[in-house]
C-alpha cells in the first residue's frame, strides 16, 4: 500500500511542475536536503494532514526469541532394570503413544530363572513354616532343643524374606507375581510406556543387547511444554510473573500463540541475559520441542506521544517525521520510535523537537520523502 501511495504522489507532483502551460511551468517547487517547499498546486495533490502529536495509551512490547523446551518432569528416558535382548518394538521419531501400551519386548534367560526362583521359594515357604510351628510346639515342652528350634525360625525367615524380594524383581519388570504360576512362566517380558506423548528417540535395534544403564528410547510428554525466552539484562527491570506473551514462528509470524511467563532466571550468563520461561495458554500440537520462536513480551500500558504510522518515514535505516516550519515549507527531521498500536507509533526520542507545540505532517508523509530523493537524483 506504501509503495502505491509513493508511486502515486510522484505521478502527482511531477505533473504539477511539469504542466504544458507558461504559468505552471514558473512555479517550481524549492527542495534543499532536508526540506521541501511545494507549489500551491503540489500542496493541493499531496492531500497532506497537519496536526500536533497527541498523548495515547500505546502498549509496549520487547521483542526477543528463544525456543520450546520441556520440563525435566515430562521427558523420560526408558531403560531395562535387568538388561536383555530386544526382542521387538514399533517405535519411530515422532510416534505418538498412550500410557500403558506396549513400546517393546525383551527376552533373555534370566527372566525365567527370577520366575523359578520365586515359585521355588513359595513352595518351599509351605514346608518352612510347617516345621517352624511344629519345632515351636516341640521347644515349648522341651520335647526339643532350642538350636533346632531358632534354626526352623531362621530358616522361614529368611525365605519368607527371599520371597517378598523375589517379588520385588518381578514387579521390577512388568510381571504380576500373584498370576505366576509353574504354568505361564515366560522368557519375555513386556516394556510399556509410562506416559502419554510421543517418541523422540529411539537408540536401539533389535537384537541388540541393553544393560540397565542403557537408555532405550526417549519419550517426551508435550502438554506442558514452555517456552524458554533469552531476555537480556538490560531489560530484566520490565520482566514480572504472569506477564503476557505472544510468540510466533518465523515461517508463520501471522499466527500469535499467547503465553504467560511463569518463571525468570536469576542468573545472567556470559551474553548478559537470563531464561525467561513461558507457559503457553493453549497447548498445540505443531509446536514441538526444539522449535525456535520470536516472541513480543507486552509491557505495562503508559500515556506516551504518538503520531499515526503514517507520518513516520523510513529512510537510510532511519525514521523521519516531516515538521511544517512554514507556509508550504516542510523539514525532514529524525526521530526514534516505539511501539505500535491501533495504528499509531510512539515517539520514543523527538531529537529535541517539542512535539506538543509543533505542527508535523501527520498524513502522506512518503510524498515529501519521494520528492527529496527524486530531487537528489536529479541533481
Amino acid at each position: 500500500m506504501k509503495n502505491i501511495i509513493l508511486i502515486t504522489a510522484a505521478i502527482a507532483l511531477a505533473s504539477c511542475g511539469g504542466g504544458n502551460k507558461p504559468e505552471a511551468a514558473k512555479e517550481q517547487a524549492t527542495v534543499s536536503e532536508t526540506t521541501v517547499i511545494l507549489t500551491d498546486a503540489q500542496l493541493k495533490n499531496a492531500a497532506l494532514e497537519v496536526g500536533k502529536a497527541q498523548m495515547r495509551e500505546i502498549q509496549s512490547v520487547i521483542k526477543v526469541s528463544g525456543k520450546i523446551d520441556v520440563p525435566p518432569q515430562n521427558m523420560v528416558s526408558v531403560s531395562f532394570p535387568l538388561g536383555g535382548y530386544l526382542k521387538s518394538t514399533k517405535l519411530l521419531p515422532g510416534m505418538h503413544i498412550n500410557k500403558g501400551d506396549v513400546i517393546a519386548v525383551m527376552e533373555d534367560q534370566q527372566y525365567i530363572q527370577l520366575q523359578q526362583d520365586y515359585l521355588t521359594a513359595k513352595a518351599r515357604q509351605e514346608y518352612l513354616e510347617a516345621e517352624y510351628q511344629r519345632q515351636q510346639e516341640l521347644n515349648k515342652s522341651k520335647a526339643s532343643s532350642d538350636k533346632v528350634y531358632q534354626q526352623a525360625m531362621a530358616e522361614y525367615k529368611s525365605n519368607r524374606i527371599l520371597i517378598s524380594s523375589l517379588r520385588q524383581k518381578l514387579q521390577l519388570i512388568g510381571i504380576n507375581a500373584d498370576k505366576l504360576s509353574e504354568s505361564n512362566i515366560s522368557k519375555s517380558v513386556s516394556v510399556h510406556s509410562p506416559i502419554d506423548g510421543f517418541v523422540s528417540a529411539v537408540d536401539v535395534n533389535i537384537g541388540k543387547y541393553v544393560t540397565p544403564s542403557d537408555v532405550l528410547f526417549e519419550l517426551v510428554n508435550p502438554t506442558d511444554i514452555h517456552l524458554a525466552l533469552t531476555v537480556y539484562e538490560k531489560d530484566m527491570s520490565k520482566l514480572y510473573i504472569g506477564q503476557k506473551v505472544l510468540a510466533y514462528t518465523n515461517n508463520n509470524p501471522d499466527k500469535k500463540y499467547p503465553c504467560e511467563v511463569i518463571l525468570i532466571g536469576k542468573d545472567v550468563s556470559n551474553e548478559r541475559a537470563v531464561q525467561v520461561h513461558c507457559h503457553f495458554e493453549a497447548y498445540d500440537k505443531t509446536l514441538v520441542p526444539g522449535m525456535y520462536m520470536n516472541a513480543e513480551l507486552e509491557l505495562q500500558k503508559e500515556n506516551v506521544l504518538a503520531v499515526p504510522e503514517d507520518a513516520v518515514v523510513r529512510y537510510n535505516n532511519k525514521q523521519y517525521i516531516f515538521v511544517a516550519s512554514g507556509s508550504k515549507t516542510y523539514e525532514m527531521k529524525e526521530v526514534v520510535t516505539g511501539s505500535t498500536q491501533n495504528g499509531f507509533i510512539a515517539i520514543a526520542d523527538a531529537k529535541g523537537i517539542d512535539l506538543t507545540n509543533t505542527n508535523v505532517v501527520l498524513k502522506n508523509a512518503y510524498t515529501l520523502l519521494m520528492k527529496l530523493k527524486n530531487a537528489g537524483e536529479e541533481e
